[in-house]
């Protein structure tokens, strides 16, 4: 397929009501609003086509962005190509959707990780996706409970205390998954990471659907831990 084929498909699958949810998630104008299944079984009629994924992805259009996350070969591309559409990224569902797609399986994920962690809090203002992956993976490290010896928990506490109230929103979210993920899995932190939690009062007020978790870290961190005994 090409472009402008896959365009007037995505245009053909447009959902007013998905439009208008995108729009409240944080995407700008250049959206069709088409439903997640929706581009996922068109991903799978296209298959992997790494070129016509990084020619959608330049579109800026958040649906063809998405679909690209979903057929582009991530062993084609450098890091400094990962790190280039990483910072390209303009929806929080792209870049959801390219980090575990895309950077998640690419062999240099965790220099990539390491570097994005580097990043202070005056440039992750001015990169915050890149902050966000950083953060979203070093959360991963913590809930995989692999390689955590080489992470220096207290320190990242340190940072998420002084960092995340000041922090964009797209940063702010995979910051508290890491406060949680350290809560959740780190007894002896557990009570730091609450009261830090509790001290920011990020998401305190988040709407949920009944059954589901509020991301309130002290909710979600007693939540979880009643689960796991």
């Amino acid at each position: 397929m090409t472009v402008k084929e896959v365009l007037a498909k995505l245009k053909s699958l447009a959902d007013e009501s998905r439009r208008k949810h995108n729009a409240k998630a944080g995407a700008g104008d250049n959206q069709f609003g088409v439903k997640s299944g929706d581009i996922r079984a068109l991903a799978k009629k296209i298959k992997t086509d790494h070129e016509l994924a990084l020619k959608l992805w330049d579109t800026g259009n958040a649906d063809a962005q998405l679909l690209a996350a979903l057929i582009m070969n991530p062993k084609a591309l450098s890091a400094a190509e990962v790190e280039t559409l990483t910072r390209t990224t303009a929806f929080a569902y792209v870049a959801d959707w390219f980090n575990s797609s895309i950077v998640a399986n690419h062999p240099d994920k965790e220099t990539l990780r390491q570097k994005w962690m580097k990043l202070s809090a005056a440039k992750a203002s001015k990169d915050p996706w890149s902050a966000r992956a950083g953060w979203h993976f070093t959360a991963s490290l913590i809930n995989s409970k692999t390689a955590t010896p080489a992470l220096d928990l207290p320190a990242l506490l340190d940072r998420i205390e002084k960092e995340m109230p000041k922090a964009r929103p797209e940063v702010q979210w995979t910051m508290n998954n890491t406060l949680a993920a350290i809560g959740i899995h780190h007894p002896k932190l557990r009570p730091r990471a609450i009261a830090i939690g509790e001290s920011i009062g990020l998401y305190k007020d988040w709407p949920v659907s009944k059954g589901c978790i509020i991301p309130y870290v002290p909710v979600w961190v007693e939540a979880m831990v009643q689960r796991k005994t």
